[in-house]
């Protein structure tokens, strides 16, 4: 799965996704994407331009703490940035990473990533792989079976349980379907986090 912290869909589907691993045989890997690269060069409204330029520090910080820490961070760190930034509800997106790092027992200096594109590079290199699974009209999350990804699935609630396994065993054989691209309905909810 790729993901960018800031983005309450790819929370949602994260939840999802930690359900299946417990109902179903999979191991989630987990990599960063970036809703501010995706719409770098873009028109934005005034509010949508101040989220994506928020949006850089936590998708750095998880990438700093990968480069010195390895990919069993990444998980945990999210994990502990999305709680704050999605039911939390908190916006301020450096001190959610200051939080995010003490509570995982990483050193609280990886939150200067926030403000540095020192790990840009790498950052860029996740993100252009989740695109090239899924092309440029996309969002996160990026979900991939088998090399075939998807944006999506949307999900509100995140289903549980068996329900999760269900989609994702749906989710799976549409992988498995060559040519098959798309499938899209108006979201008349937003995230519902429990």
């Amino acid at each position: 799965m790729w993901f960018d912290p800031a983005c309450p869909w790819a929370w949602m589907t994260s939840r999802w996704l930690g359900d299946v691993e417990a109902v179903r045989p999979v191991r989630v890997r987990w990599h960063v994407m970036s809703l501010a690269v995706l719409n770098e060069g873009r028109e934005l409204s005034p509010r949508y331009a101040d989220l994506m330029a928020r949006a850089w520090g936590p998708v750095r910080v998880v990438t700093a703490a990968r480069a010195a820490h390895g990919d069993a961070v990444v998980k945990p760190l999210y994990d502990a940035m999305g709680a704050r930034i999605h039911p939390g509800g908190r916006q301020d997106f450096a001190q959610v990473c200051v939080e995010a790092l003490d509570e995982v027992g990483l050193p609280t200096d990886l939150a200067a990533a926030v403000d540095t594109d020192e790990h840009d590079e790498a950052l860029r290199a996740s993100h252009a792989e989740a695109i090239a699974l899924v092309g440029e009209d996309v969002g996160t999350p990026v979900v991939a079976i088998d090399g075939v990804g998807y944006f999506g699935p949307v999900v509100t609630p995140a289903p549980r349980g068996e329900a999760a396994g269900r989609l994702w065993d749906g989710l799976a054989l549409m992988t498995s379907v060559p040519g098959f691209y798309e499938l899209k309905r108006t979201r008349t909810d937003g995230p519902i986090f429990d």
